[in-house]
């Protein structure tokens, strides 16, 4: 009997640490580019590869704007063994950028094959434009990676089966093609898309309102782009009046849905967290030991409750 109560104990225990510690075991970072650091920049750089580096800032919005074909440029690039592409965060590793000459943001350069001279790219901020440029002076013949959407595209045959499905939080947005903002928005809402992709119960979607144009009329949508959230509990549809920042959409998305994701899609710190199992674990180690098994059948009896995401 000694031994189940100990065995019972200790997977309880085991159960509330994994939960915090879960994300940083088994979910890597997902990300095609290669995030350079002080620490690795010239581990990784001048070695054996040609590498393209990307110096930004987070804040920066012309960084904002490469972003998403910087990415589409490391997944076409990510198989090819003579060349690298890489980035590094100047608000993070300011000596780095400092020491190759980085003034403005973004600055991207090219370093050849065992060379830490670097070569300044003066050329368009479009993957094909780079991916012209990479294979030049890398020798290679890359041809660009066509990278699915992970935004869900509504029509009105599809609208209601997916933005009024109870099991499902939705973002929808609703926007017309030759909308200058709608542009602007829309390497931002991709990428956002693609952070929530792996959560079952969230969908990040979008419809041409300009085209279905009854579906913006039924929704009192009257400029573009217009942002609706559906929450499993309000089917009728929230306006969003958020920034529309990358940053503030997930946090929105994490607060509205209860998910723990960054803004790359990796799970935070809070990731698999339940706070009312962490209240139990704090008391299972801090009451004495013949009080533990009471609070063990407590943390049994919290965790039977649990449906969803929690559950999983």
């Amino acid at each position: 009997m000694a031994i189940r109560q100990i065995s019972r104990q200790t997977l309880a225990l085991l159960f509330v640490v994994a939960a915090a510690s879960f994300a940083a075991l088994v979910f890597a970072d997902g990300d095609d580019v290669v995030v350079l650091t002080e620490g690795t920049f010239e581990k990784e750089v001048g070695q054996d590869r040609g590498a393209l580096v990307e110096f930004y800032a987070p804040w920066c919005g012309h960084c904002k704007k490469l972003a998403p074909e910087y990415e589409k440029l490391g997944a076409s690039f990510k198989k090819a063994r003579s060349v690298m592409i890489a980035k590094v965060d100047c608000d993070e590793h300011k000596s780095v950028c400092s020491k190759y000459g980085v003034s403005g943001y973004p600055t991207i350069q090219w370093f050849p094959k065992g060379s830490l001279e670097p070569k300044k790219y003066e050329g368009q901020r479009t993957a094909e434009a780079l991916a012209e440029f990479v294979n030049k002076e890398g020798g290679t013949n890359v041809k660009l990676a066509t990278i699915p959407s992970s935004v869900v595209v509504l029509t009105p045959e599809t609208f209601d089966s997916v933005v009024l499905d109870e099991t499902k939080d939705v973002l929808v947005e609703f926007y017309a093609p030759w909308c200058g903002h709608c542009k602007h928005l829309a390497p931002i809402y991709e990428k956002l898309a693609s952070a929530f992709k792996l959560d079952d119960g969230v969908v990040i979607a979008n419809v041409d309102a300009d085209k279905y144009k009854d579906l913006g009329e039924k929704y009192g949508v009257t400029g573009f782009p217009t942002l609706k959230f559906f929450p499993k509990g309000n089917k009728a549809g929230e306006d969003y009046d958020g920034g529309r920042d990358l940053g503030d959409f997930t946090k929105f998305i994490n607060e509205k849905c209860g998910t723990s994701r960054d803004t790359n899609g990796q799970l935070t710190s809070e990731a698999g967290r339940i706070a009312s199992l962490d209240t139990l674990a704090k008391e299972f180690l801090s009451v004495a030991s013949d009080k533990r098994k009471e609070v063990l059948s407590s943390i049994e009896e919290e965790v039977a409750k649990l449906s969803g995401s929690a559950a999983k």
